[in-house]
């Protein structure tokens, strides 16, 4: 049995923000102290790190689980799936469906049942239920799927990543420029092939929950005037880019390594868009363990320039857009091995390694 990818979908929302967008904003630091540069150097400064010119956000009437509902539909009619033979809708997001103007997080009744019956999927066979597992919260499923499989108790599964991260940023933080909306979704079948030999290889997981739980988490806004009541989505920046560049490419060896796969075998990585300077000192230092100096060009696929930070979103979105052709000079082929990486609040990390 092999845990395969039959069908995949996105739904990027419409609404460009642009970097030029913010040149009005004031930014303050976390003493609430007024951050003592022009807007447009801190934009300027920002672009060079996060390399993010623009992101999306979505519709003001839409929520996380529209979004994710689009990308479910595209995802099954690739798949040329009857969804009433879903076996499992497993949705990862952190903050549920929250309205314009709120901050309040609404998961009850699950979005994962929400987006059952959006679809129209009466089978009480169907199990749907969410994941939090911060950013690396899609990849997760997809190996929940994966061991559901192996297990025996599901053939069929759509796996789902959606955030409306625009709602929950304190627009007074430099870092609420790297956020953004957007959903992905793919259809994962246990199939016995033996003329293929495509499919899962092997996965790896860590969580870190001791000093670095708070690396990511909520926290008032940086405006002094501000509701301290109201919490925000916040970041211990150098905190994440450190943990992220020694634990990330370690769990990604470990990965290959548990499906005895060489490095030279690796075509793609497809990597949780968080930083492109991040992302590039991870992918360098993943090659380093073998003592590799530089990587492979165009090993690593990013969309991050246009569509900036959606968190669970990020992978299955990227994976979507390089399989349908949609990024320039990526592609990949039948029998490619690639690998899915993440890193997120929790301080979680995982990776998946997979013969296209």
């Amino acid at each position: 049995m092999r845990t395969i990818i039959t069908g995949t979908g996105s739904f990027i929302p419409a609404n460009k923000i642009k970097n030029s967008d913010f040149l009005q904003q004031d930014f303050y630091s976390d003493r609430g102290e007024k951050i003592p540069y022009e807007a447009a150097v801190i934009i300027r400064k920002f672009g060079e790190v996060t390399g993010i010119c623009e992101r999306r956000y979505a519709d003001l009437d839409m929520n996380a689980t529209e979004m994710a509902v689009a990308a479910a539909a595209a995802a099954i009619k690739d798949a040329g799936l009857d969804p009433e033979t879903l076996d499992q809708i497993i949705v990862a997001h952190n903050f549920g469906n929250v309205l314009t103007d709120t901050i309040q997080s609404d998961a009850v009744p699950s979005l994962a049942s929400r987006v059952k019956q959006a679809l129209g999927i009466r089978n009480p066979a169907c199990i749907p239920y969410d994941i939090l597992f911060g950013c690396p919260g899609w990849i997760q499923g997809f190996i929940q799927a994966d061991a559901f499989f192996k297990a025996g108790l599901a053939k069929k599964c759509l796996v789902l990543g959606t955030e409306t991260l625009s709602r929950v940023i304190d627009r007074y933080d430099r870092d609420s420029m790297i956020f953004s909306d957007g959903a992905g979704a793919v259809v994962v079948e246990a199939v016995n092939d033996k003329e293929s030999s495509a499919g899962v290889i092997s996965t790896s997981a860590q969580s870190y929950a001791m000093e670095e739980l708070n690396y990511i988490y909520m926290g008032k806004s940086f405006a002094p005037e501000a509701d301290a009541r109201i919490r925000y989505i916040k970041m211990q920046g150098r905190k994440v880019y450190e943990f992220a560049l020694k634990h990330v490419p370690e769990a990604m060896k470990a990965c290959l390594e548990a499906g005895g796969v060489p490095i030279a075998d690796v075509k793609k990585i497809f990597i949780h868009q968080a930083n492109e300077k991040m992302d590039i000192a991870i992918i360098k230092a993943f090659y380093a363990l073998y003592g590799i100096k530089e990587a492979p060009a165009d090993i690593m696929p990013m969309n991050i320039h246009e569509l900036g930070n959606s968190s669970v979103a990020t992978v299955p979105t990227l994976y979507d857009m390089v399989r349908k052709g949609h990024i320039a000079n990526q592609e990949i082929h039948a029998g490619d091995v690639i690998l899915f990486a993440s890193v997120g609040a929790g301080m979680n990390i995982n990776a998946i390694c997979y013969r296209v």
